[in-house]
This record gives C-alpha cells, sequence and structure tokens, in this order.
C-alpha cells in the first residue's frame, strides 16, 4: 500500500472515531509503528490531527461566539432556504417556540407576514416587533436579563416561564454539531439551559443549522442528535452527515 493511501484510510478512520492509536494502527497496515508515526506528524503538520499519547485525534475547530447583530447577514440566503422550510412545518393552532437565533429571527419575519393563526413564544426581543401589523397570531415574549450576544433574555425567569409551556413545535440553532459524539452545543451555558428546556417541552423539536457548523465544536453541549425530531439544513450534505443521523434515525429535511 502507498503511503497516500495509508494516510487516506487514517483520515476516513478519524472522522468515524474520532481517534486512532498507534499500535493499532501498525498492526493493521503491517508497517513499523515508527512509519504510523511519520503519518501522524505529516498529517499534523497540515493541520489535520493533534497528536496525542499513543495516538492522535483530529483537530477539530471550536466556534466562536458573536454578536446576532453580526450573525444575521452571514450565509443569508441559505439560512432563508433553512427557515422555509421550517416555516412549511407550522399548522394554523400550533403554539411554537423560536429561541434567539439568527434563523429563527428570518422564520418569525415569514410567519408574521402570513396567515397562520399560531401561539409563538419566543426570549428573542427582535421577534416580537416583526408583528406590529399581524393580529393573527398571539405572540408572547418570556422576560428576563438581556444577552446581546445571542438576542434573547437569559437568566432564572426564563427557565421558570418556559417551564409552565408545553410546545407542538420547538425550533432551535445550534453553534456546531459533532458527528462522532453526536453532541449538539451551543457558545454559553446560558443559551444552552434554555435549549434544553425547549428541547423538553416541545411535542416536536427541530434543529435548524447550516451544513458548515456540523464540522465544528462547542463550547457547551446542550442536547444530542437524536433528540432531534429531523434536522433541518440548507443544501446538499455530506455522507457522512447522512449516514449518522440515519444510523440515529434523525430525519434530514
Amino acid at each position: 500500500m502507498f503511503t497516500e493511501e495509508r494516510i487516506e484510510q487514517i483520515l476516513d478512520m478519524l472522522n468515524k472515531h474520532g481517534r486512532v492509536r498507534v499500535n493499532e494502527l501498525s498492526k493493521l497496515f503491517k508497517v513499523s509503528e515508527g512509519m504510523i508515526r511519520k503519518d501522524l506528524q505529516r498529517l499534523e503538520k497540515e493541520g489535520t490531527i493533534k497528536r496525542t499519547y499513543g495516538g492522535a485525534i483530529l483537530n477539530r475547530e471550536i466556534s466562536k461566539s458573536s454578536p446576532i447583530t453580526s450573525r444575521m447577514n452571514v450565509n443569508l440566503s441559505n439560512k432563508e432556504i433553512i427557515a422555509k422550510k421550517a416555516f412549511d412545518l407550522i399548522k394554523d393552532g400550533d403554539v411554537v417556540f423560536l429561541e434567539a437565533s439568527s434563523i429563527n429571527l428570518i422564520l418569525a419575519r415569514l410567519i408574521a407576514e402570513s396567515t397562520k393563526k399560531i401561539t409563538l413564544i419566543t426570549n428573542m426581543i427582535l421577534i416580537p416587533p416583526l408583528f406590529k401589523d399581524n393580529e393573527i397570531s398571539q405572540i408572547i415574549c418570556i422576560g428576563g436579563v438581556y444577552d446581546n450576544k445571542s438576542g434573547g433574555v437569559m437568566g432564572s425567569e426564563v427557565f421558570k416561564s418556559i417551564s409552565n409551556y408545553i410546545f407542538n413545535k420547538g425550533f432551535l440553532g445550534s453553534a456546531g454539531v459533532n458527528l462522532i459524539t453526536g453532541s449538539v452545543g451551543t457558545a454559553s451555558l446560558e443559551d444552552g439551559n434554555v435549549k434544553e428546556l425547549v428541547v423538553l417541552n416541545s411535542k416536536e423539536v427541530f434543529l435548524l443549522i447550516e451544513k458548515e457548523k456540523f464540522n465544528l465544536d462547542s463550547t457547551y453541549r446542550f442536547s444530542v442528535l437524536e433528540d432531534f425530531d429531523a434536522v433541518i439544513t440548507d443544501s446538499d450534505i455530506s455522507n457522512e452527515v447522512n449516514d449518522k443521523l440515519t444510523k440515529l434515525n434523525v430525519k434530514l429535511l
């Protein structure tokens, strides 16, 4: 086997399992441990992996936290695709929760401009003003301590309020998904606590996420992929993502 073929297979194993061990690779490929270490050194120089004692792990990027105002126009066309798919799932009479995210802001605008009659509950203060000319839907904005990065309100009062509701549908964003562990994360503990409670209190819960975020880790894990009834994303995704969701019996929209 050529070196390039061996390295390609090592990367495939890392993508599937998250880590590899030198002694196991040596036995698998029938080469010396020294040869495997050279392969791993090369991958580390390329920035693909991080070497550990006796092996290596993928060098995954941590998602960066940024204010909602700077995120609103990033990948706008992709976010609009996701929001439209989510909008089509909402029916008259639904009790819907939209947490603070740039995609949910677009989704809220679609609802406000429609004739759908729903009860919309949110902790995002930018959403209620969108309904100033909408007399069809009922809008409930939960109060709390404003967080300028997420654009939402957080704190104990928010948790108490959310605990009192049962949602037909909850729509959540994420800073990143780790396909190896299945963890779904966000940038802060406070935001994660809100999302976690919405997952628990929703009859159906949907993850709204751009395909690029399947390659990112986050600071705080609030859920796992199998907790969601469906993942809604923007365009064609890799076979790796599709296979993972299929194994977890999570619908992809």
